[in-house]
């Protein structure tokens, strides 16, 4: 699979496990929804104090592994150097995530207070490498 199909297939399918890399080397996994947003890359939203930020911020390595909904169906995976957002700057970006994720909120000022609220970050990754290649 190459990344394009990688993110149309992200586009329709956004149920995802979210790998990084703790301080032992050891992979820390979390269930999250993932966009793909107007530059191409896969976007998660985070929080500033949870384990999967503090991991990228020490090494940026992610992988996503994205499912369908038919567990046993189509999925995919890709691979990159996560960016992460935080807010002020992530505002707009977090604003555009729900809206690809769930479409418009009922109210954007309560939305944008939560975020903050929350310490909410964006996790941008861009998809260097994506996969399967083979089937078996």
């Amino acid at each position: 699979m190459d990344a394009d199909k990688a993110r149309e297939f992200i586009r329709h399918n956004s149920r995802s496990v979210l790998a990084t890399f703790r301080s032992d080397g050891g992979v820390q996994m979390s269930p999250v929804d993932a966009v793909i947003d107007d530059e191409g890359y896969a976007v998660v939203s985070s929080r500033e104090t949870a384990i999967k930020t503090k991991n990228l911020r020490r090494d940026p390595r992610a992988t996503l592994c994205v499912l369908s909904e038919r567990f046993y169906g189509e999925w995919c995976y890709v691979e990159g150097a996560a960016q992460i957002v935080s807010l002020p700057e992530a505002m707009d970006g977090l604003v555009d995530y729900y809206r690809r994720a769930a479409g418009e909120h009922e109210d954007w000022d309560e939305y944008r207070a939560a975020m903050e609220r929350e310490q909410r970050v964006l996790l941008r990754i861009p998809i260097e490498r994506a996969g399967p290649t083979v089937s078996g």
